[in-house]
């Protein structure tokens, strides 16, 4: 039977300890790579926003996955950007490429065959070439604009052959290129949210209280002497547990909660022949239709209930809709 040099205690040690040399190896790649930032890395982000086109990333295998991340980073952060793989490449692909772009072409040796076979086209399309290598004398970096090192002492794999450590380093490196992009543009959490409509953070950047509040006829709320009898059929047939309480010039008073009768009726008080100002409650909590969702959301939580009234600005008296909490938690904002 075949055993493992991990199924005893021992084993297990070495397992630990090999696992925490891969991740100090990695972590001394990046920041070996920190002390070798210069004006390379503002030449590259001054590239790319002076460019009129988009950015092309490009790499072969590990690096391919890597140039993968890295132009869906710089997507959804502002920057233009997808990947073009150089095999499909030099099958016809390269007609993706458009003067004006930016090709970051990524290899840890500079020498891979099917990207150097693509830069000569890249050159006569009028694109500029940023090199994210490892090598700098490769033929990579001979034919680039703007070179950046991503080079590594060693690989993490103990053979020395698996991309480990290099890879990382050019992740890291990608990163911090979208990273300043981002901010040399200006991008703002609103922006970012655009670009993810179905996500969680879309929802709570995009989705504002008058996308979900109740208008109209949906709206519970009665005259401040109506009697609490038809004030408790308000607050069944709307289905929000609440009413407000209006005075005659429709402005809003007060607010009763189905909470409020419960807790008079288990305190024995005959509440069906009140009338709604003397059970309501003063000051109801507020916000805005503008307002995102989000902040409804937040407001409720802190003050423990489950519905606010919605007005067009904080100078209004009139209300014109009322949110939910469940119509907030329904819209997936949480």
């Amino acid at each position: 039977m075949r055993c493992s040099i991990f199924d005893n205690e021992a084993g297990q040690g070495m397992l630990l300890e090999e696992a925490k040399r891969v991740i100090r190896t990695e972590a001394e790649a990046l920041l070996a790579m920190v002390e070798r930032i210069d004006t390379s890395f503002e030449s590259a982000v001054d590239l790319i926003l002076a460019s009129k086109g988009r950015v092309v990333v490009s790499g072969m295998g590990k690096s391919g996955l890597i140039g993968q991340k890295i132009a869906s980073t710089m997507a959804s952060t502002g920057t233009p950007a997808f990947f073009l793989h150089p095999a499909e490449g030099i099958h016809g692909d390269l007609g993706m490429i458009m003067t004006g772009d930016v090709v970051i072409a990524i290899s840890n040796s500079g020498e891979t065959e099917e990207l150097l076979r693509i830069l000569p086209v890249i050159k006569r399309l009028g694109a500029h070439l940023v090199a994210m290598c490892g090598n700098v004398a490769s033929a990579l970096v001979r034919s680039s604009d703007v070179f950046l090192d991503v080079s590594v002492k060693e690989e993490a794999c103990p053979l020395g052959l698996a991309p480990t450590a290099s890879t990382t380093a050019t992740l890291a490196m990608g990163d911090a290129l979208a990273v300043a992009l981002l901010v040399k543009r200006g991008f703002r959490a609103e922006d970012f949210a655009i670009f993810h409509p179905g996500g969680s953070l879309g929802k709570k950047l995009l989705i504002r209280v008058e996308d979900l509040m109740h208008t109209g006829e949906a709206i519970p709320i009665v005259k401040d002497q109506t009697l609490m009898k038809d004030a408790l059929f308000v607050i069944t047939s709307k289905g929000l547990g609440v009413t407000g309480v209006s005075g005659e010039d429709g402005s809003l008073l007060g607010i009763i909660t189905d909470g409020d009768l419960r807790r008079a009726l288990e305190k024995g008080y005959d509440i069906l022949g009140q009338r709604a100002a003397e059970l309501m409650k003063l000051n109801p909590r507020r916000i805005k239709r503008n307002e995102l969702a989000a902040a409804a959301l937040q407001i409720m939580e802190h003050n423990s209930i489950t519905s606010l009234f919605v007005f067009e600005d904080e100078n209004s008296s009139f209300p014109c809709g009322i949110i939910h909490l469940h119509d907030i938690l329904k819209a997936g904002i949480a």
